[in-house]
């Protein structure tokens, strides 16, 4: 298309004008074609996109990737993922590439709905315009499928997409991430991550009744799929204050360090997302969370009472030692150490009780491709469950609020 043969021609003027002109037009519109991504630009795209954990909420059947369908639970009910593929009917391989990037932004569908924030635009507006490009041009080399999600389940009047105009006007600050000129540049790499693609708050930061992040108590800890987020800021005994820089990004990369093990919700986060990461960007995102100052003081714990810190040892010398030891030592980066467990230590019990009842299995990467077990014990009952957590919670030096046998219930459900 473009060219023009001689064959066409007349030996009248006008019609050599007109085919002339038809040429001219057929250049130019060969010439205002966009020009494909690059290799360069789909690889970018494709390494955002792991950062960004896209796939893990946008994947319900594993051999339909970004397919979408997935449910998410949230306090108002469920949300089921879109179709990221691009597919031209139920994806969006009919979008606009400014489409894609009001979506991603403002949290805007091409027909002016306004997404959930379950999606969390309120932090990939602060990517940039050439990421989000990169991802746009990643999503279109995956394989379309044609899978239309179910509609959101939510309770009324949560099921109004409308509302969502005021829960943008109340809550939604739109706009990039701003560096801070008096930071390093690998600081500002981290910051970029953790609070755009990475929206590592929308899991580790308390919600207010609407939903909505609570600013006042950043990285603070949250309830999220039925376990506990840990804090994330520098508190003392239930945030990272005891873990380096290279801690974390040991965490990040491999699922595990000498301080403790990825579960629940945060190792698939693991798998799918932060073991993708370079050397390079998991050091930035542990830079970054290191220099993160307590939003909040610990409360003070009282200590639990003797006698179910005596019943709880005595369950942890017959079901743990032989793992965890008897000054729960364990065996670092196998069977994580008990003593000033942060995880362990957390205000909220709930992530140590699920590990009890169901047990856990070490997830595998390529930097930490052995596995490690932990059966699960269930079949104890509510206050043995609660005495042995409040005991691993309280020795060695370790504080943390007593539970009760009403936690082990609450969680059992």
């Amino acid at each position: 298309m473009g060219q023009c043969s001689t064959r066409y021609w007349h030996h009248s003027a006008g019609a050599i004008l007109i085919v002339a002109a038809l040429c001219t037009a057929s250049n130019t519109v060969r010439a205002q074609l966009p020009s494909p991504p690059s290799p360069e630009t789909i690889a970018k795209g494709k390494a955002l996109t792991e950062a960004g954990d896209c796939g893990s909420c946008h994947t319900a059947d594993p051999s339909k990737p970004f397919a979408g369908g997935k449910r998410i639970d949230t306090p108002f009910g469920g949300i089921y993922s879109a179709n990221l593929t691009p597919d031209l009917n139920t994806g969006i391989g009919r979008w606009t590439d400014e489409a894609f990037l009001r979506a991603m932004r403002y949290g805007e569908r091409p027909d002016g709905a306004r997404e959930y924030p379950a999606f969390p635009y309120p932090h990939f507006t602060k990517v940039t315009r050439q990421d989000i490009f990169a991802i746009r041009a990643y999503l279109a080399t995956v394989a379309p499928v044609d899978n239309t999600p179910p509609p959101s389940a939510l309770r009324w009047p949560w099921n109004h997409r409308a509302l969502m105009r005021f829960w943008n006007f109340a809550f939604f600050r739109p706009g990039i991430f701003e560096p801070d000129q008096s930071k390093s540049a690998e600081w500002n790499r981290g910051g970029y991550l953790v609070e755009g693609l990475g929206h590592c708050g929308a899991c580790h930061t308390p919600k207010s009744f609407f939903g909505a992040e609570r600013q006042n108590a950043r990285f603070a800890g949250s309830r999220i799929d039925g376990w506990f987020a840990p804090r994330l800021d520098g508190a003392e005994r239930g945030g990272l204050k005891s873990w380096s820089v290279d801690d974390i990004a040991e965490y990040l990369q491999s699922g595990r360090n000498a301080h403790s093990h990825a579960g629940g919700p945060m190792a698939q986060v693991v798998l799918n997302s932060t073991s993708h990461l370079s050397d390079g960007d998991a050091r930035a995102i542990a830079v970054y969370l290191k220099d993160i100052a307590a939003s909040s003081p610990e409360a003070a714990v009282a200590p639990p009472s003797a006698a179910q810190m005596a019943n709880g040892e005595k369950l942890y010398k017959g079901s743990c030692v032989a793992c965890h030891e008897l000054d729960g030592s364990g065996a670092p980066r196998i069977y994580p150490p008990l003593p000033g467990n942060a995880n362990l230590q957390s205000s909220d019990p709930l992530s140590t009780i699920r590990i009890v009842l169901d047990g856990a299995e070490t997830i595998t990467t390529p930097r930490a491709p052995n596995k490690g077990s932990m059966p699960g014990y269930a079949k104890m009952s509510d206050q043995d469950v609660a005495d042995v957590v409040t005991y691993i919670r309280n020795a060695w030096g370790n504080a943390a609020p007593a539970v009760t046998a009403a936690d082990v219930a609450q969680a059992r459900r």
